[in-house]
């Protein structure tokens, strides 16, 4: 992660395979008080970012074997150098490698012959902008909470320690969530990832960027007091549980596995063990059991 310097000077890694657009790159921005880094491939770029984590990275498209496109999707998924931000520098103005640019990872793209001013006024930006997620991310890990963040499509962006623990993100075996559904992050609510671990929607923290709560919930407790005081199967306190959670039929029958006609069935029996005619009184009863009021 690029962090601010005591002596207040950008640090830009330029990655340019030409050495006379790389000593230009490093004259024009060098006058500005920047500190430049050059790389003439994407390899040594990735090696140079590790070992001094520069605050801004200028990407050259095409270069012999591994391209600006590929190393930059290696820079991002490294999650000590994911954030920092990755502006393109390419002689190809055509719709399709301007979209594998911004698809690779990158913030911002300038044609070439570069325009100095133009560069530097990109570069402070995309800093700025950076700088301001960065401070709310590490604000974000001191409270302890347990957020992530995902993008439009759905994919990780980032996570706090806590919630990465939690969702197993650095488990060799599988983490437990790979991506969120689009349709969730435009409607809202809640998705049981595994029978212990609920993601929940807090809100849009960026125009690609929307965070989200993960929590887990201990489940055999609650079932098996739903069990002992409402005289119910296993089956049927889970199908009550999951209602008390403000579950749907569709959701709980996907959650436990079941046809909704199998969980119509359920809430029938329970019904009238419970002495009650609906959802909302049935719900009424059980969170009254689980809340310890009862």
């Amino acid at each position: 992660m690029a962090t601010d310097r005591s002596d207040g000077h950008l640090v830009v890694l330029a990655v340019e395979d030409a050495p006379e657009a790389a000593a230009f790159l490093v004259a024009a921005l060098e006058r500005e008080g920047m500190t430049v880094l050059v790389a003439p491939n994407g390899a040594k770029a990735i090696a140079i970012a590790k070992r001094v984590t520069p605050d801004v990275i200028l990407m050259d498209a095409m270069m012999p074997g591994m391209d600006g496109f590929e190393t930059t999707q290696l820079i991002k998924g490294n999650s000590l150098l994911a954030d920092i931000p990755v502006i393109f520098m390419t002689g190809l103005s055509e719709t399709e490698h301007i979209v594998r640019a911004f698809a690779a990872g990158g913030v911002d793209y300038v044609t070439k012959p570069i325009k100095p001013q133009e560069l530097i006024a990109r570069i402070g930006v995309h800093n700025q902008n950076a700088k301001i997620s960065r401070g709310a991310k590490q604000a974000l890990d001191t409270t302890g909470r347990f957020l992530f963040a995902v993008d439009a499509a759905g994919e990780l962006l980032w996570a706090t320690p806590q919630a990465r623990q939690l969702l197993a993100l650095d488990d060799p075996e599988g983490p437990a969530i790979l991506s969120v559904p689009p349709a969730m992050l435009r409607g809202g609510g809640a998705r049981t990832l595994r029978a212990d671990l609920t993601v929940a929607v807090v809100g849009q923290s960026g125009p690609d960027e929307y965070l989200l709560r993960v929590t887990r919930e201990s489940m055999e407790e609650d079932i098996a007091n739903l069990q002992r005081n409402l005289r119910l199967t296993a089956r049927e306190a889970e199908v009550v549980l999951w209602l008390a959670r403000g579950k749907a039929n569709r959701d709980i029958a996907e959650i436990l596995a079941l046809s909704p006609r199998t969980v119509n069935k359920h809430l029938e029996v329970v019904f009238r063990k419970l002495g009650v005619e609906n959802r909302s009184a049935a719900t009424a009863v059980a969170v009254r059991h689980l809340s310890g009021d009862a």
